[in-house]
C-alpha cells in the first residue's frame, strides 16, 4: 500500500523517520504542516499513484473534493509529527477517520474495544452473591460502595445518591453517626426508596440497623456485639451483610451471622491508614480469602488520611484489592480532596477488570492518567530568525471603556458576567466569542485577560477545583 505524507518543513525530518520501512512518500508542501490546501493536495495526488493519504491531524480543510476526483481516500493522521510512527505500522489493518485526528481516533476506538470487553465479561461472570441484582464476587468485577457520611445531614440526599450511581457507584453506603436516630435513618431511606441501585445502611447500632432493613440491600457492619441483637433481623429481610473482627475476631463473627441466619456475607477484615497499620492489615486481607466468602477493601479508610491527589492512590489501591482477592471496594468522597473518588474507583476497578493475564495494568484502552501524559511528544524545535525578549507588563491597569467582568463557575458552566448580564456556557472559547461578538470588549490586552481567565475557569470544572478571578490555580 503506497502512502502519501504531505508535511511541512517544521517536521518533515520526523516524518521521514516515521516513514523508514514503510511504502509512503514524504512532500513538503510548505513551513506548517496544518496549511496544507485541497488544491495543493489535488496536484500532489495527480503527481503519482497513490493508495491512501495521511494529512496532518491539524488541518482543518476538507479535502472531500480531492477524494472524489482522484477516488483516493484522504485520512487525517496524528495531530503531532511525533506520533506518526505509532500510527502508520496499524495500516491498512486500521481504517482512520477523515475528520478525527488519528491520535483522537484510536485512542477513542481502543477505549470503545474495553468497554465492549467489560459488558461482556461482566455478563458472563459467575458471582459469588448477587444484591438487588448486582454481581459481587466470583469472577465478576470489582464492585465500587460509595458511601455518603451523615446522610441524615445532607440536604438534598436522594440528588447526592442519584449523582453516586451516575458517575460509576454500583452501591450507594448511607452512613449514620452516633447522635443519629431510628427516625432519621427511617426518612433517609424512604427519601431513596425508589431508586433502583443497591443501598446499603452504614452504622453499628442495631437500632439504626432495624430501621433500615425495610430498604437496605447491605448492612455495614455486623460483629459479636450487635449480630445476637440484630442478626435474626438482618436475615429476615433478606439483606447481605458486611462482617467485621470486632473483639471476637472475623472467623468467629461470620459463624454467629450464619447462625443467625445470614446467607450473604462480605468480610471486612478492616483495612487501616497509612502509619496506622496499612501493611499489617494488608496481611489480614490476604489471609482473609480462605473465609470462603467475599471480601471487602475499606480504601476510603487510607484515601481520606492521606494528603496527597486521590486519583494515583486510588488506582494503586483498587491494584492491591484486585490482587488480594475483594469483591467489594469501599470509596467516599467525605473531604474536599477526595471529591470526584467515586469515579477514579471506578475506572481503577474497570483497568483490573481488564487486566486479565496482562501483567501489568498498562495500555488497556483505559487509564487514570489526567494531569500527566503517557508519552511525551518529541516535536521538532521552533524556527525562527531573531529574538526578542518580552516586555513587562505596566503595573497600571488601563481599564477597558466598555468596563469590567466578574467571572467564575456554577455547576459544570463558566460564567462571566458584564453589566448585569451572565454569560454562561460549558466552553471558554464559545463565551469569549459571544463577548466579542456582542461588542463588550474593546481592548487588546482585556481581551486576553479574559480568554486567560475564562480558560482557567474551564479547567477548574474539568478537575474538581476551586476558581477565583485574579487568583492562583
Amino acid at each position: 500500500m503506497r502512502i502519501l505524507l504531505p508535511t511541512g518543513t517544521a517536521t518533515a525530518a520526523t516524518v521521514r523517520q516515521a516513514a523508514e520501512g514503510h511504502d509512503a512518500v514524504v512532500a513538503v508542501t510548505g513551513e506548517i504542516a496544518s496549511f496544507l490546501t485541497p488544491s495543493q493536495l489535488l496536484a500532489l495526488v495527480k503527481e503519482g499513484s497513490y493508495d491512501l493519504v495521511l494529512v496532518s491531524g491539524m488541518c482543518t480543510a476538507s479535502f472531500d473534493a480531492v477524494e472524489r476526483e482522484t477516488g483516493v481516500p484522504v485520512y487525517r493522521g496524528p495531530r503531532h509529527a511525533a506520533d506518526l510512527a505509532l500510527v502508520l505500522p496499524l495500516l491498512p489493518e486500521v481504517t482512520l477517520s477523515r475528520t478525527v485526528p488519528a491520535d483522537d481516533f484510536l485512542a477513542a476506538r481502543k477505549a470503545e474495544e474495553a468497554t465492549r470487553r467489560l459488558g461482556a465479561c461482566e455478563e458472563a461472570a459467575e458471582p459469588d452473591l448477587l444484591i438487588r441484582g448486582v454481581k459481587v464476587g466470583g469472577c465478576s468485577r470489582m464492585k465500587v460502595l460509595a458511601e455518603i457520611m451523615d446522610a441524615d445531614r445532607v440536604t438534598d440526599l436522594r440528588a447526592r445518591v442519584e449523582d453516586f450511581f451516575a458517575r460509576g457507584a454500583d452501591i450507594v453506603d448511607l452512613g449514620f453517626g452516633f447522635d443519629a436516630t431510628p427516625g432519621d435513618v427511617d426518612r433517609c431511606f424512604r427519601e431513596v426508596q425508589d431508586i433502583e441501585g443497591p443501598l446499603s445502611v452504614d452504622t453499628q447500632d442495631p437500632t439504626l440497623i432495624r430501621a433500615a432493613l425495610f430498604r437496605a440491600d447491605l448492612v455495614l457492619s455486623l460483629h459479636e456485639g450487635n449480630i445476637p441483637v440484630v442478626g435474626a433481623g438482618v436475615a429476615a429481610s433478606g439483606a447481605a451483610a458486611v462482617v467485621v473482627p470486632g473483639a471476637a475476631g472475623l472467623r468467629a463473627n461470620l459463624a454467629a451471622a450464619r447462625s443467625a441466619g445470614i446467607s450473604c456475607m462480605v468480610a471486612d477484615p478492616l483495612l487501616q491508614p497509612i502509619g496506622s497499620g496499612l501493611l499489617v492489615s494488608l496481611a489480614a486481607v490476604r489471609e482473609a480469602r480462605d473465609l470462603g466468602v467475599p471480601l471487602f477493601f475499606g480504601a476510603g479508610n487510607v484515601v481520606e488520611l492521606l494528603d496527597a491527589d486521590s486519583i494515583g492512590a486510588n488506582a494503586v489501591l483498587a491494584g492491591l484489592a484486585q490482587e488480594a482477592g475483594a469483591a467489594v471496594i469501599f470509596t467516599s468522597e467525605h473531604s474536599d480532596k477526595t471529591q470526584g473518588s467515586v469515579g477514579e474507583m471506578r475506572r481503577a476497578t474497570e483497568m483490573m477488570a481488564l487486566l486479565g493475564d496482562r501483567p501489568y495494568p498498562k495500555d488497556l484502552g483505559i487509564s487514570l492518567l489526567v494531569l500527566k501524559e503517557k508519552r511525551r511528544r518529541r516535536e521538532p524545535p521552533l524556527a525562527y530568525a531573531g529574538k526578542e525578549p518580552a516586555l513587562p507588563m505596566p503595573r497600571e491597569i488601563e481599564y477597558d471603556p466598555c468596563g469590567n467582568f466578574r467571572i467564575g463557575i456554577e455547576g459544570d458552566e463558566i460564567v462571566a458576567v458584564h453589566q448585569g448580564i451572565a454569560f454562561r456556557g460549558k466552553r471558554w472559547q464559545d463565551i469569549l466569542h459571544t463577548l466579542i461578538v456582542d461588542g463588550r470588549v474593546s481592548r487588546l490586552d482585556h481581551a486576553a485577560y479574559l480568554g486567560m481567565e475564562l480558560y482557567r475557569a474551564g479547567l477548574a470544572i474539568r478537575f474538581g477545583r476551586s476558581f477565583e478571578q485574579d487568583g492562583d490555580f
